[in-house]
């Protein structure tokens, strides 16, 4: 992060890219920013504050062949958030943006395209590269599949955003604390990464050398960092919708937040998946904090 940028804290609280939990019900990552801030965030990260982006309505209906669930909600979101961390950029500061699902990945990408060629560390229990040349049900939620949306692949609604897709190219990404058997459709495309698996058994070193390479190479204006909490072990936080065993634990996640943070170039943070509506009592939501304090602490 360059020195002397100022953090600003935003929230965006969208859920438009997950399935419904179960029928009648909606997707509780959009409370997420709200349970971080209950834990003081805003003090404890010496932030100013950048407000909030409220997204459109959840339509839980989805039919196989009818194009990706929210798709026109999600498009006129990003846009709308792309927007929003423009005028951050403008300032000068550093958006640190409490999400909501992993399509506001989306947004963050588009503003950056707008500007430049930027990188992104995805940091992601899973690949999220789901995508009509793989997945059959491609379409039903696109937290599941925007890192493919963002390099490319899938729905020209989503894809293809002003005019400028890909957001982000093949070889300007790093995927970072997916599970092993996540990344076959990733590395076989080309996109380097760094499994969950070997950053336990080996430390950080291995993935920060990759992202170092991958981010900061010349040619690219700079780089984003998208964190889907599920890149934790489930037995740390399981309020995600898909938690999976053999994730990080906190100080390895610390340790490669603070290393990507630290590198030039980074130009923003955004923080996804936490549901607190499977967190009853907080405790979940005291660790996710501790996660983004310790990453910004300097």
């Amino acid at each position: 992060m360059n020195a002397g940028r100022e953090l600003m804290l935003l929230d965006a609280p969208s859920n438009l890219g997950l399935r419904p939990p179960a029928d009648g019900t909606v997707p509780g990552c959009y409370k997420a920013p709200g349970a971080l801030r209950d834990n003081d965030l805003l003090r404890r990260l010496g932030a100013t504050e950048a407000g909030v982006l409220t997204p459109a309505r959840y339509h839980p209906a989805w039919e196989q062949g009818h194009g990706v669930r929210n798709a026109a909600g999600i498009a006129e979101y990003s846009r709308r958030l792309a927007a929003r961390i423009d005028r951050i950029h403008g300032r000068n500061g550093f958006p640190v943006v409490l999400g909501g699902d992993c399509s506001i990945v989306l947004g963050a990408a588009l503003a950056l395209r707008r500007r430049g060629r930027y990188g992104l560390a995805y940091l992601d229990g899973h690949d999220d590269f789901r995508h009509p040349g793989i997945a059959p049900t491609a379409g039903s939620a696109a937290a599941g599949e925007c890192l493919a949306l963002a390099t490319g692949r899938g729905a020209a609604e989503l894809t293809d955003l002003d005019g400028l897709r890909p957001y982000v190219a093949d070889s300007d990404v790093v995927l970072l604390g997916a599970r092993e058997e996540e990344s076959v459709e990733t590395a076989a495309a080309g996109i380097r990464g760094v499994p969950s698996q070997r950053i336990m058994a080996a430390g950080t070193a291995e993935a920060l050398a990759l992202a170092t390479e991958t981010l900061t190479r010349p040619g690219l204006d700079g780089f984003w960092v998208h964190v889907d909490i599920d890149v934790l072990d489930p037995a740390i936080v399981s309020a995600v919708d898909s938690p999976d065993p053999g994730g990080l634990d906190v100080d390895t996640l610390v340790a490669l937040l603070r290393g990507l943070l630290d590198l030039p170039g980074a130009v923003g943070f955004e923080l996804t998946v936490f549901d607190p509506d499977l967190d009853p009592d907080g405790s979940q939501a005291a660790v996710v904090a501790e996660v983004i304090e310790r990453a910004f602490a300097r």
